[in-house]
């Protein structure tokens, strides 16, 4: 399991952050903000996840929000790391909530950057699609396929230049030498993973102080594509289910930006940020 442990710049607070990534991301897309969290003195933490980006992409592994949990608890404690806060976006929200369910004496704060598993899509009516029909949709994706899915996800049907750097990261998985094949398998098995283990159901348990950070404008929601049309209807309204999601978690503290989508750390890093950062300032 690859990860980067990146030292405070400025001061020491003997603070720790945990930095998620989602689905279609790898740590390494954390760059902006672990720089920003090392100069506010936080020692962070920035995983791959197993199947994902530098880490392991095993044949066989059984995927589950669990395994990558305890997966990541591992680290820590290898890192001798006893309590954190821990910010997860998009599946590395869904995986945040998993952990800090988990692992409640661990996890000090939560933040939830448009996550997923906020609703539960099979309940809505998305088919579930076999295994091998979802890994020959992984192995068909290219730069187009990746880069209509974000620009209309995650950027709001708007594009820059440096948002390629994310899309050529990714298409660059697909074809690693000897290991394309099987990332595109491990992509195939993380979406029947968030596609049937939502975290909707257990919010209400959270025990850390969450703080809740949604671009209004994500309509992500996985199996959308494969749906009938009265089902995509009813899914990946962020405007409603970030407003949801706050009032299940006990005194959840929510911040929403209503131009942003997916991926609003990216498409606008300083309105992201500055609310990031004056909320960790105010909890301590």
């Amino acid at each position: 399991m690859a990860y980067m442990d990146v030292a405070p710049t400025t001061y020491a607070t003997n603070k720790t952050i945990v930095l998620l990534h989602g689905k279609n991301f790898c740590g390494a897309t954390w760059e902006d903000t672990a720089r920003r969290l090392s100069t506010h003195g936080y020692r962070v933490i920035v995983p791959d996840q197993i199947g994902f980006c530098k880490s392991s992409k095993p044949p066989a592994y059984q995927f589950s929000l669990q395994q990558l949990a305890d997966n990541t608890n591992t680290l820590l404690q290898s890192l001798g790391i006893s309590q954190t806060k821990v910010l997860g976006h998009s599946m590395g929200g869904m995986l945040a909530a998993r952990f800090a369910l988990m692992y409640p004496n661990t996890t000090t704060h939560l933040i939830l950057t448009n996550p997923i598993g906020i609703e539960d899509w099979k309940a809505l009516g998305v088919p579930w699609r076999l295994l091998d029909t979802l890994y020959a949709d992984e192995l068909r994706t290219n730069y187009t396929s990746i880069r209509n899915y974000q620009q209309a996800t995650y950027y709001v049907n708007t594009w820059t230049p440096a948002y390629d750097v994310w899309v050529n990261m990714l298409v660059s998985l697909y074809r690693l030498p000897g290991e394309g094949e099987t990332f595109a398998y491990n992509m195939a098995q993380t979406t029947d993973m968030v596609l049937t283990q939502p975290v909707v159901y257990e919010f209400g348990l959270v025990k850390a102080k969450t703080l809740l950070l949604i671009g209004t404008k994500d309509n992500t929601a996985i199996g959308k594509a494969w749906s009938p049309p009265a089902v995509q209807a009813k899914l990946g309204n962020y405007s409603v289910l970030g407003k949801e999601t706050a009032a299940k978690i006990p005194g959840a503290e929510l911040v929403e930006w209503n131009d942003l989508g997916h991926a609003p750390q990216t498409q606008d890093s300083e309105r992201y940020h500055g609310p990031l950062l004056e909320w960790l300032n105010k909890v301590g």
